[in-house]
């Protein structure tokens, strides 16, 4: 009752008196929620009591993503407002050329300066003389303009693990070995973190992460049982967030901000394209990067000539893969060009619905597995990867009728809400009043 009352009051009381409070007395709470489905919320009988409430004292749509539909080039995207071909991620950190074999490596612990090549509204935030803070966001290593950061990895030398430490809000055994322990222990910790973050220093922004639906629905597969629990626990971790707001007492002057990365499908089948190439002599010469629903094709560019044909020739044919897009189809689904990026690959290979690539070398190029899975990098274009979002709170009018949004929107919404300039996005702000 008491979750209800406070959501009702954030509802209510948000365009009131407080609509002019300055942004130095308010927050802005993001809270991503790692692989949900549009499609879920859809779903009348869902266990999401928290997000429930949240919508229905606000506003909520189906969120459409970027390409490639992985989680770090669509979190970089919603703080920054613009695609992969100008932010500069294409995968789950910086592909770097490692001039050996393979050909690329994926490096997430890259600074934030290095890795991300477009502002962040955290960027504007704390130029503005705002505070941010950040638990478990991505690509916002050693960011300079992130006032507090409990990160993924959790470093027990890190500013705020120690002072939570001494505080009592975590123990030392809980960020040991962090990175080993199981992710639903995880999100607790970092939700510990996003409550004490709230209480202690009231950030005007704080991004919140939780991987755990992400991890489950990548085991099992999304629309199962697994999966819905598993939506019921990181609902259960966004109710405490809601709670902290409520007794830090400024239930009034927040807004919350809840979406996810990418949707997600289920596949029963394996490509393994490496195979297909090791078929015809490529091997050592064509390296392929699955990334679930697509696969990125690297090969010496000197070569291109004879490699390319030979590999799409390799390909075309197996069984799961649905489209292979050359550079000329790069620039429709928001990917730079090679010779513009070089992260960037030669060829894009896209999977069809009940597959899902794998960078497996061995085995027969399309293999049946012995129970479902889960993946997503599928096409943005796919309605299966959009993603949520919801509103509720501080600037958010009760009722709210959205059309679908795009997480292009959200780095300038966000700005909007803090009365700063982000003017380099390519969204615009989200109409919430």
């Amino acid at each position: 009752m008491k979750l209800a009352i406070t959501l009702a009051a954030l509802g209510g009381l948000c365009c009131l008196a407080l609509a002019q409070a300055p942004a130095k007395e308010r927050m802005v709470v993001v809270i991503s929620l790692d692989g949900f489905p549009a499609y879920d919320l859809d779903e009348p009988k869902l266990p999401i009591p928290t997000l429930r409430s949240l919508i229905e004292n606000g506003a909520s749509a189906r969120m459409a993503t970027v390409n490639p539909t992985v989680t770090w080039p669509n979190h970089t995207t919603m703080v920054t407002g613009v695609r992969a071909d100008e932010h500069g991620l294409l995968a789950n950190g910086t592909i770097s050329r490692t001039g050996a074999w393979p050909p690329v490596k994926v490096e997430p612990m890259i600074a934030k300066e290095k890795m991300v090549h477009a502002p962040t509204v955290y960027d504007a935030a704390y130029q503005a003389g705002l505070t941010t803070a950040q638990v478990d966001w991505v690509a916002i290593n050693q960011a300079p303009t992130i006032t507090w950061a409990f990160s993924e990895w959790a470093p027990a030398e890190g500013p705020l693990e120690r002072e939570m430490i001494g505080k009592g809000a975590i123990a030392a055994s809980d960020i040991e070995n962090f990175t080993k322990s199981n992710i639903l222990f995880r999100d607790q910790i970092w939700t510990k973190a996003a409550v004490y973050l709230i209480r202690e220093h009231k950030p005007n922004l704080l991004l919140f992460h939780l991987l755990s639906l992400d991890s489950v629905h990548h085991q099992f597969g999304p629309k199962t049982l697994a999966g819905t629990a598993a939506i019921a626990f990181v609902d259960s971790c966004v109710a405490h967030i809601v709670e902290a707001v409520r007794a830090a007492g400024m239930s009034e002057r927040t807004t919350f901000i809840v979406v996810s990365d990418h949707g997600f499908k289920p596949y029963t089948k394996e490509i393994h394209p490496a195979a297909a190439l090791a078929a015809v002599g490529l091997s050592g010469a064509v390296y392929v990067l699955a990334e679930g629903g697509t696969a990125f094709v690297y090969f010496d560019k000197s070569q291109a000539a004879e490699l390319a044909p030979r590999a799409i020739q390799a390909l075309k044919g197996a069984e799961g893969i649905d489209r292979i897009v050359g550079p000329d189809g790069f620039a429709a689904l928001g990917l730079p060009q090679p010779d513009q990026d070089p992260q960037m690959f030669q060829l894009l290979l896209t999977a069809r619905d009940g597959y899902s690539f794998s960078g497996a070398a061995g085995g027969p190029v399309t293999a049946a597995l012995p129970q479902q899975g889960g993946s997503h990098g599928y096409l943005a274009s796919d309605p299966d990867m959009d993603a949520i979002f919801i509103a509720s709170g501080y600037g958010v009018r009760r009722g709210a009728k959205l059309q679908e949004v795009a997480n292009i929107d959200i780095a300038p919404t966000i700005a909007k809400l803090l009365g700063v300039a982000l003017p380099t996005a390519k969204g615009k702000a989200i109409p919430l009043e």
